[in-house]
C-alpha cells in the first residue's frame, strides 16, 4: 500500500510536470505569434509605406520589393531557408522549431497585412513614421526573443553571439542594420529617408534590449549598518522579502562587519528605505538596478514553481 502512495504521488508529480511544460511551449507558440502580428504591422505601415529601409535580412527583402518589387512575404522565407540549417546545427531542435515558426508566421503576417491592412496617415511626418516604425519592430522582435524564437536571418546570427559570446542581441543587430542600410543607401535609399531609418533602426535595437534584458526590472539594494541584524530581520518580517548577509572588512578601521544584500521590486524600494531610516539612519545604503530577475519572490512562488503572470 505504501508503495502504490508512492508510486501514485510520484506518477502525478510527474504528469503535473509534464502538464506545465506543455503550457509553457504553448505560452511561446502564442507569443511568438504575436510578436511576428507586431513586427509585420510595423513593417507594412511604417517602413514600407513611407519608403524606408530597415536592416539585417529584413532590410534586404525591402531592398528587393522597392527595386525589383518582390513580395517580401516570399524573399522572407527564400533568403532564410540555407539560415535553417545553421539554426538545426548550433540552436537546438526547440529553438529551431521556433525559428521555423517565427519565419513563417511573420511571412504570413506580411502577406496579410500588404493585402487586409489600412492606411495610417502620418501627413508625410518622417519623425513618427521613424520612430512608430522602431517601436512596432523594437517590440515584435523583443516578444519573439524573449519566448525563445527567432526571425530567421541576422536574428539567428545575434542569438548566437548572445549565447556564446554575450553580446546583447541589440547591438549585434543594430551592426548588421548599419551594412544593409549603406548597401540600401548606395542603390535605391534618399539620404533623407535613410537618416530617418537610422533613427528607426536605434529605436527599435534599444526596444529589443530592453525587453531581452527583462522588462521586469527590481532593485537592489547593499547596506552596511551597525545594526544589521534589526534591519535584516525587519526587512523579512514587514517586506516578506530574503536578505543575504556578506561579510566585509572596512578599508581604513580594518574592522570587519556584515554587509546587507537585498532585492527588491521598485515599488517597494522606497518601504525599504524606511525600514533602513527607522532602524538605522546613517545606514550606508547603495541601491542599483537588476534586470531579468529569476527565482522565488520574482518568478516562482514559495513552492518554486512558476509565477504566470
Amino acid at each position: 500500500m505504501f508503495l502504490t502512495d508512492i508510486t501514485t504521488f510520484l506518477y502525478n508529480k510527474k504528469r503535473s510536470h509534464t502538464q506545465e511544460v506543455k503550457l509553457m511551449k504553448l505560452k511561446n507558440i502564442a507569443f511568438i505569434l504575436l510578436g511576428s502580428a507586431i513586427f509585420a504591422f510595423g513593417l507594412v505601415h511604417f517602413n514600407m509605406e513611407n519608403k524606408l529601409a530597415e536592416g539585417g535580412f529584413t532590410g534586404i527583402t525591402l531592398l528587393l520589393y522597392f527595386m525589383f518589387g518582390i513580395d517580401p512575404s516570399i524573399s522572407n522565407l527564400v533568403l532564410n531557408i540555407p539560415l535553417f540549417f545553421i539554426g538545426w546545427k548550433l540552436l537546438g531542435r526547440t529553438t529551431f522549431f521556433y525559428t521555423i515558426l517565427g519565419t513563417v508566421s511573420l511571412s504570413v503576417f506580411l502577406w496579410i497585412f500588404q493585402r487586409y491592412g489600412f492606411h495610417i496617415p502620418l501627413n508625410n511626418d518622417l519623425t513618427l513614421a521613424a520612430l512608430f516604425a522602431g517601436v512596432f519592430i523594437g517590440v515584435g522582435l523583443g516578444i519573439i526573443f524573449r519566448y525563445g524564437g527567432t526571425t530567421g536571418g541576422v536574428d539567428i546570427i545575434a542569438r548566437l553571439v548572445y549565447k556564446y559570446k554575450g553580446v546583447s542581441m541589440g547591438k549585434t543587430m543594430f551592426l548588421f542594420d548599419s551594412c544593409v542600410i549603406f548597401l540600401s543607401l548606395l542603390t535605391y535609399l534618399p539620404y533623407r529617408e535613410g537618416m530617418y531609418t537610422l533613427v528607426a533602426v536605434f529605436v527599435g535595437a534599444r526596444v529589443i534590449d530592453f525587453l531581452q534584458e527583462g522588462a521586469y526590472a527590481a532593485k537592489g539594494a547593499t547596506i552596511i549598518s551597525e545594526k544589521s541584524d534589526l534591519i535584516s530581520e525587519k526587512i523579512m518580517t514587514e517586506m516578506e522579502r530574503g536578505v543575504t548577509i556578506l561579510k566585509g572588512i572596512g578599508s581604513y578601521t580594518k574592522r570587519e562587519r556584515d554587509v546587507l544584500y537585498c532585492v527588491v521590486a521598485k515599488n517597494e524600494l522606497s518601504r525599504l528605505k524606511s525600514i533602513i531610516t527607522s532602524v538605522d539612519p546613517y545606514a550606508f545604503v547603495a541601491i542599483s538596478d537588476v534586470h531579468d530577475v529569476h527565482g522565488e519572490g520574482f518568478t516562482l512562488d514559495e513552492n518554486k514553481r512558476p509565477l504566470h503572470e
